[in-house]
């Protein structure tokens, strides 16, 4: 399985990825599901993807391959759409045609298609956004309500989201809730893994202001995990006593 999150805030977007992905107790591997473009002082979109390796993958190369015919001859490809709106339909597009190619056959063999996927960016001209793209190829949109969008093993990592994100939270706040929120699930559940993939995006400035692969033994998220038990630990002490009967 899988984990990513992404955020929409004032001051931009944050995607965090895990790498981990398994077929059982005894086939685990790593697989990249961060993808990021830019065109400097254009635009920039990053992709993060979870479900069926075959079906995201399969997503990506169309993406990759639309962009490097779009240098020779007039095709539309995420990096010249109009609008971002306009990439998150080129993205459902594709997962729905990759879907419709096979899905069916992974199917009728037992195996899940099932596959989403969060897109977000900004063009010059145009604000920065962020979508969730499902299977179908339907997609939604965050909002000031909803700033954030999680895909795969998402339940461990919601309650921190909830409690502390909000559109006006500083981009410094909403790093460390993404961070807490993959700590929360790398804990909980082990078909999450390291290394994990970190993007930043910031608003109007066309280009990533992080870019960055966080390891096992990366001290600034070992001592954020680390903070962040204590912290609880500190905490519960401090809860009132339940009375009982």
């Amino acid at each position: 399985m899988t984990y990513c999150v992404g955020l929409k805030i004032a001051e931009g977007l944050v995607f965090l990825s895990d790498t981990r992905t398994n077929a059982g107790v005894d086939n685990i591997a790593r697989y990249k599901k961060m993808f990021n473009w830019s065109v400097t002082g254009e635009r920039t979109v990053t992709i993060v993807t979870a479900g069926n390796l075959s079906i995201t993958q399969g997503v990506i190369t169309r993406l990759k391959q639309a962009i490097q015919r779009a240098k020779i001859e007039e095709v539309e490809s995420i990096l010249n759409a109009e609008t971002m709106y306009r990439v998150a339909q080129i993205v459902g597009t594709t997962m729905r045609d990759v879907q419709d190619r096979n899905s069916d056959a992974l199917q009728a063999r037992g195996e899940a298609s099932g596959a989403t996927i969060i897109v977000g960016g900004q063009r010059k001209g145009g604000r920065h956004r962020l979508f969730q793209v499902y299977s179908a190829g339907n997609f939604i949109e965050a909002t000031e309500d909803t700033p954030y969008f999680q895909i795969g093993e998402h339940k461990y990592g919601k309650p921190i989201l909830d409690r502390v994100l909000t559109i006006d939270t500083p981009m410094k706040d909403a790093l460390k809730a993404a961070m807490v929120s993959m700590d929360s699930t790398l804990r909980s559940n082990l078909s999450v893994g390291m290394p994990l993939d970190l993007t930043v995006i910031r608003s109007e400035v066309f280009d990533f202001a992080v870019q960055r692969r966080i390891e096992d033994d990366d001290p600034d998220f070992t001592e954020l995990s680390g903070r962040w038990s204590q912290a609880l630990r500190d905490a519960f002490q401090t809860l009132p006593d339940v009375k009982g009967e």
